[in-house]
């Protein structure tokens, strides 16, 4: 098969990669999706809080994955469902699978990588126990409840204060479920602070900062748990264990983005974001292969992923008519007090918008000092919850030479 731009994964990121490709004067556009509908994970965030950047609305995330939905088909975007990509050459060569043409082959003239993330599960946080029924991540216990109608369970733990297991806490006590309590190793909480106050105060939940689950109790099903504070490397305190009788633990402890294609087509990944090293347009090390979303870098709002496919889609697009490839960059370095820093070099194509996560809480005022621009913003405070969005124009940076460095100083009382 043949295409001008071919979008990997039908989730929010895709779809708009695919939408602005296409608007963009891309003539064939097509999404491959493994599940049997569009809209990736929006499909079971039936809570609102979407679409406040994008649409200027407050939507839940089936009316935002709707709306996306309305418009490729308007554009005429073709996709096809039940199809999995399990290869991708740096030739830019897709080899998919699905029921109608079994294992085929897909020859576009560029790609938008949007595969997503998943969730860490048991087996990459290494809690000792037996391994009894019960376990979920956050994630899974969400589609239970959301799109299939089942309760995972009546007395739940949540180990992690993520944003979806924070969520997940006020679904569950809506559904009638008891939630014991949500332990976060961190002594600060992962998720955004809307979200610990509108699922977690709101409704009494008790957040426990520094503590984790040291064991995993029940045979055929979870019994209970038992729980310790930690010190300041995340070690168990003796003497500070407590077991939780509960019948259902669930795990909100991070995502990792979906990156096994991009290293199968030798797309350099960075140890900083763990997805691909990208530039401003959201191209690859690989050129003629773009990324979006959360594979790239995991948001903290889907506006944000929607803004990295506008990017991703009409570069993109450009590519495949003229094939045009950046040979000069130079890098976008993490400074000081900086956790995340996306994306990771500059090529003189587009503005830069930058995505910063701090390296550490610090609840007083800062500057975000940007060299060798000596751009300087204040903020009140830094959470490594909370992601930071700049945006430095074209004009500012042409005569730009050197790398740019990113930094997070306290200011001076």
């Amino acid at each position: 098969m043949k295409a001008d731009v071919t979008v990997i994964g039908g989730g929010p990121g895709g779809l708009v990669s695919a939408l602005f490709a296409k608007r963009n004067g891309a003539k064939k556009v097509l999404i491959l999706e493994r599940e049997d509908e569009l809209g990736g994970i929006l499909k079971q965030c039936i809570h609102n809080g979407f679409g406040l950047e994008l649409f200027k609305k407050d939507l839940t995330g089936p009316e935002y994955a709707e709306r996306l939905i309305d418009d490729i088909n308007k554009e005429g975007v073709d996709y096809m469902l039940d199809t999995m990509a399990i290869h991708l050459s740096n030739e830019r060569t897709i080899t998919a699978v699905n029921s109608k043409y079994g294992v085929f082959n897909i020859e576009p003239k560029s790609i938008v990588l949007a595969m997503g993330c998943r969730e860490r599960a048991r087996g990459n946080i290494v809690i000792p126990g037996t391994r009894p029924a019960g376990i979920y991540t956050a994630g899974v216990a969400q589609r239970f409840i959301n799109i299939d109608g089942y309760l995972p369970g009546k007395k739940v733990v949540i180990l992690g204060s993520g944003d979806i297991g924070l969520i997940m806490a006020r679904r569950l006590t809506l559904e009638g479920a008891k939630v014991k309590g949500v332990y976060e190793i961190m002594d600060h909480p992962g998720g955004l602070k809307r979200n610990i106050v509108q699922c977690l105060n709101d409704f009494d939940i008790p957040l426990y900062l520094s503590h984790t689950v040291i064991e995993i109790k029940g045979k055929d099903r979870v019994t209970g748990v038992v729980v310790a504070k930690v010190d300041g490397k995340m070690q168990p305190i003796e003497g500070t264990e407590e077991f939780v009788k509960c019948d259902t633990l669930l795990l909100s402890v991070g995502l990792i983005p979906e990156n096994e294609l991009s290293k199968e087509a030798n797309i350099e990944i960075s140890s900083n974001t763990k997805g691909p090293v990208m530039s401003e347009t959201m191209e690859t090390t690989v050129p003629g292969i773009f990324s979006s979303g959360n594979v790239s870098v995991v948001f903290d709002l889907v506006d944000y992923v929607a803004e990295t496919g506008v990017i991703a889609g009409k570069n993109a697009a450009a590519f495949a008519k003229e094939k045009k490839e950046n040979k000069k960059f130079i890098n976008i370095l993490p400074g000081k007090n900086v956790g995340i820093l996306f994306p990771h070099r500059y090529s003189y194509g587009d503005d830069l918008i930058l995505f910063l996560r701090a390296g550490k809480w610090i609840e007083r005022p800062v500057n975000i000092e940007i060299k060798p621009l000596n751009m300087k913003m204040r903020r009140l405070y830094t959470r490594p919850n909370e992601m930071i969005r700049i945006k430095i124009l074209k004009d500012k940076l042409l005569s730009v030479k050197d790398d740019i460095t990113v930094s997070i100083k306290e200011v001076e009382r």
